[in-house]
C-alpha cells in the first residue's frame, strides 16, 4: 500500500466505503474467526484487528477478487502473521486458557470449505495456494476429525425433522445421542442426569423458552462445549456482546455440523 495520508473527508468516505463493500460479510468472519480460535473473545479480536488494519490502508486487499474472497484472504494473511500475539494480549482469558498454537492449516481449509461453503479454488484464492494442496489440506482435516475422541451428546430442539436429522449426523461421527430435549426445563433435566460431553441447540425453542437459557443453566453446573443452531446467526455473530463461538446456521449442510462438532470437541480438549 503508498503512504498516502488520508484527510478527514476521504477517511470518513473511505471508511463508508468500505462497509458498504464489506459490512454483509463481517458476521460470518466472525463465525469463521470464533471457529478457528475457539472462542468469541479471541476471534472477535482478530476481526477487529483485521478491520482496522482494512481501515488504515495497512492490509493486503486483492480488489481483482470479489469482496468476500478478498476479505477472507486479508483476515487470514493477518491471522499468519500475527501468531498468538492478541491471545497473549487479551487481558480477559486467562494465560492457561489462552490457545497455544495456531490450528493446522487443515483445519482451515476444512472451516473455509464445511463452515463457509467455499469451494475448492476459492480456498485455493483465500490461503494462496493451488487447488491441489487446498483439496489435500481438506481431505487431511476430514482424516483428522474420524480420530475425534468419542463423546455422549445432549440435542436441544422442538422440531422432531431436525431433531432427526442433527442425531443421524452425530451417530454418523461415531457420538451417541443420550437425549433430545424440546425445552428448556427438560434440557436441564437432561444434562444434569447424563452429563453430556457436547450440547447441540436451538436457539428458540417452540414453547417459548430460550436454547441459551438452558445452555446458561447447565454450563452454572459444570463445563462443556455448545454449539448453537439458529435461522438468524446475524443476530449472535454482532460482536456487541457474549455471544457463541460456535454457531451453525438454519437450514443446515451436514458438513457444517460435522466441521462445529470437530472443533468445539478439539479446542475444548485443548483446554
Amino acid at each position: 500500500m503508498g503512504s498516502h495520508f488520508f484527510t478527514l473527508e476521504e477517511t470518513k468516505e473511505r471508511n463508508m466505503s468500505l462497509v458498504e463493500t464489506y459490512g454483509p460479510y463481517l458476521p460470518y468472519l466472525r463465525r469463521f474467526s470464533r471457529a478457528l480460535t475457539g472462542t468469541q473473545t479471541t476471534g472477535d479480536n482478530y476481526v477487529r484487528v483485521a478491520l482496522e488494519a482494512l481501515a488504515a490502508g495497512e492490509a493486503d486487499i486483492k480488489d481483482d477478487l470479489s469482496p468476500k474472497i478478498a476479505l477472507y484472504r486479508m483476515f487470514l494473511g493477518i491471522w499468519s502473521t500475527s501468531g498468538g500475539m492478541l491471545e497473549e494480549n487479551a487481558d480477559d482469558v486467562p494465560t492457561q486458557e489462552r490457545i497455544r498454537r495456531l490450528p493446522p492449516r487443515s483445519r482451515q481449509a476444512f472451516l473455509l470449505q464445511a463452515m463457509e461453503g467455499m469451494s475448492v479454488p476459492e480456498i485455493a484464492s483465500i490461503m494462496n495456494i493451488s487447488d491441489e494442496e487446498a483439496v489435500t489440506l481438506v481431505a487431511e482435516a476430514e482424516k483428522e476429525i474420524e480420530s475425534e475422541l468419542r463423546t455422549n451428546v445432549l440435542i436441544i430442539e422442538d422440531e422432531p425433522i431436525i431433531a432427526a436429522d442433527i442425531e443421524g449426523l452425530v451417530c454418523e461421527l461415531g457420538h451417541k445421542v443420550d437425549n433430545i430435549a424440546a425445552t428448556q426445563t427438560e434440557a436441564v433435566k437432561a444434562a444434569m442426569s447424563t452429563k453430556p460431553g457436547l450440547i447441540l441447540a436451538d436457539v428458540q425453542l417452540a414453547d417459548g423458552s430460550s436454547g441459551i437459557d438452558a445452555v446458561s443453566d447447565i454450563l452454572e453446573q459444570y463445563d462443556v462445549p455448545v454449539i448453537f443452531i439458529t435461522a438468524f446467526p446475524e443476530r449472535l455473530l454482532t460482536g456487541e456482546k457474549l455471544e457463541p463461538a460456535y454457531l451453525i446456521s438454519k437450514p443446515f449442510e451436514p458438513e457444517n455440523v460435522k466441521a462445529a462438532i470437530s472443533q468445539a470437541l478439539f479446542f475444548h480438549s485443548e483446554g
